[in-house]
């Protein structure tokens, strides 16, 4: 029974969190106030502040987490939508996602070793570039620790979605091809919610963009973990 009510009490303080969030957001509309950015400030700040182990948390938050599958599957509407404009646009949308996943994977290694980082932590941030489903497999697969490729899975979501906006102007990238690419392969279901904010057809190139990357990383991260560690 207690467990019941801690859960509860987790789920219905992050619905809460998320709404305050919400309301930050639609009050000042910059990237780095999306909703779930300032959720997630507001209870891990809520952790540290009542000491609340995260192991207790996750009573709860693990039943939101089973949430993710249906998340994802429900931006296949917008792909029903899109689907006509969307089949012209395979090559390149498929491509793009592939050389993403390529050099999000290798990019990750290569400054993990040249920081000096450990192997297990390595493993762990390999997967980064996929969905937290898909991260937590591959990296227990190639001797990472589940919950820290979570973690990198979360931070590179979140980071991706604040900077998105100042990258793709400094790149002057503006079409929907290569914004909705971009953001779908190294900001996965965050990067893709904020797409979908700006434009359905950008968030469905993200969509797209975002599975695509979770297959693609499965396949090559254990390889990529064998040729260079």
């Amino acid at each position: 029974m207690s467990n019941l009510i801690i859960g509860l009490t987790a789920v219905i303080g992050t619905i809460v969190c998320y709404l305050i969030g919400l309301k930050v957001y639609q009050q000042w509309r910059y990237t780095f106030m999306a909703p779930v950015i300032i959720a997630t400030l507001i209870l891990v700040m809520s952790l540290l502040l009542f000491q609340i182990p995260y192991e207790t948390y996750m009573i709860g938050g693990g039943w939101i987490n089973h949430l993710l599958g249906p998340a994802v599957v429900a931006l296949a509407y917008p792909l029903y939508e899109h689907r006509n404009t969307l089949k012209q646009l395979t090559f390149p949308i498929l491509t793009g996602t592939v050389i993403g996943a390529v050099v999000g994977i290798s990019s990750g290694i290569l400054l993990s070793k040249w920081g000096g980082v450990g192997e297990e932590i390595i493993y762990s941030l390999i997967p980064k570039n996929s969905t937290t489903p898909v991260a937590m497999e591959v990296a227990s697969g190639v001797g990472g620790i589940e919950s820290l490729a979570a973690v990198f899975v979360m931070i590179a979501g979140i980071g991706g979605s604040m900077l998105s906006s100042f990258v793709l102007r400094f790149t002057r990238v503006h079409h929907y091809i290569g914004t909705g690419v971009g953001i779908g392969s190294a900001s996965h279901a965050i990067g893709t919610a904020i797409a979908m904010e700006r434009d359905s057809l950008e968030g469905s190139v993200s969509t797209i963009a975002m599975v695509v990357s979770a297959i693609v990383v499965s396949v090559i991260a254990p390889l990529f973990a064998g040729w260079w560690m």
